[in-house]
């Protein structure tokens, strides 16, 4: 469920709970029980073994909105942990959960999920943070590069999920933060997550030495209707600057773009408000991702949100394929050079001190 008010803090507090054995075992897992506990949740179900019960209601809309108020504390398998490479945004990722609390009706993760969309969150974080060091100083989106390289090794956080949105019932984001912040790393290194969540209160006075960048993931009202859920755009504003005063490195991720009515104004308008947010001098970058569906996402969208207005119209689109034969529909290639044209000509007359990381 979510508590506070739309124009407040947003937080998310499973209704269920499920905890593997072996999740438990781990000191991190315990914290995370101590947690629920005083979140006041009750029905948190201990299991003798490490798999996952079936979870199946009456019908796909019922299966779903239980998924969805369910959490599970789970370890991590070997081929989970591993860092993996993520361009554009970043070196690589590496898991602190799978899964996300929010109810966004174009999510394009749901084409990479199998089964309802429980969010699993890892016990054992040690390990999973651990396994990181071996890939310092070599990756290939920032690390060496031209560009970016000042970054130092990049690692991203919230490919599966948005840890902000779990941190009062895990503290996985400030024991992550903290051991980025800490940790004798062999080389540079930078942690980065988006979210579209508010309550950054706990992460204001960690020990950050600035390798953590945190961008709000915004967008203007004509799609923020689809995100159901999460903080409002104007929150997640606030919350990051608030971020910027406390020293963090912060970014803004416009996605996903569309060209809804009369978008030009309102994406101004909303550049203008991230620019009144901001304290001057931030180190902001800004990430722009347009909208795009493959047809299993498409698939899994309409089954969760059948009543949905999201345009999913192939027709309109572009058809592409990824490196390895995947199908995505984007836009066609005038709507993306109109996009693409008014961005860079607006970041650069609206936040010129910001840096411009790529456009997809």
């Amino acid at each position: 469920m979510v508590t506070a008010a739309r124009t407040g803090t947003v937080l998310w507090t499973p209704r269920h709970v499920l905890v593997t054995a072996s999740a438990q075992a781990e000191p991190h897992g315990r914290a995370i029980l101590d947690r629920l506990a005083a979140a006041g949740v009750d029905d948190v179900r201990l299991l003798s073994g490490d798999r996952l019960p079936p979870l199946r209601e009456d019908t796909d809309r019922a299966t779903y909105a239980r998924a969805k108020r369910t959490l599970a504390v789970v370890t991590s398998a070997a081929s989970k942990r591993r860092p993996t490479p993520i361009p554009p945004s970043a070196d690589f990722s590496f898991p602190l959960a799978e899964g996300c609390p929010g109810h966004c009706q174009y999510c394009y993760l749901a084409g990479s999920l199998t089964g309802p969309p429980i969010t699993r969150v890892y016990a054992d974080l040690p390990r999973v943070l651990a396994g990181l060091d071996e890939v310092v100083g070599t990756g290939a989106v920032t690390t060496g590069t031209q560009a970016r390289g000042h970054e130092g090794t990049t690692f991203e956080a919230s490919c599966y999920t948005d840890p902000l949105a779990l941190e009062h019932v895990t503290g996985s984001l400030a024991a992550t933060i903290t051991h980025f912040g800490t940790h004798p790393w062999p080389g540079p290194v930078q942690l980065r997550l988006t979210t579209k969540y508010d309550d950054v209160d706990g992460l204001l006075d960690l020990p950050h030495r600035g390798r953590t960048r945190i961008r709000a993931s915004v967008n203007v009202a004509g799609v923020e209707r689809f995100e159901g859920g999460t903080a409002r755009v104007g929150a997640r504003l606030r919350a990051l600057g608030r971020l910027a005063r406390a020293g963090y490195p912060v970014g803004l991720t416009i996605a996903p773009i569309m060209p809804v009515d009369d978008w030009r104004t309102a994406y101004g308008d909303l550049l203008d408000a991230a620019a009144a947010e901001l304290p001057a001098g931030a180190d902001l970058t800004v990430e722009c991702i347009t909208h795009r569906f493959t047809p299993k996402s498409k698939d899994v969208q309409l089954g969760w949100y059948p009543a949905t207005k999201l345009d999913l119209e192939e027709s309109t689109r572009s058809r592409k394929h990824g490196k390895f034969g995947a199908v995505k529909f984007v836009y066609d290639k005038d709507t993306m050079r109109d996009l693409r044209g008014w961005f860079e000509a607006a970041l650069a007359d609206r936040l010129p001190a910001a840096r411009y990381l790529y456009w997809t």
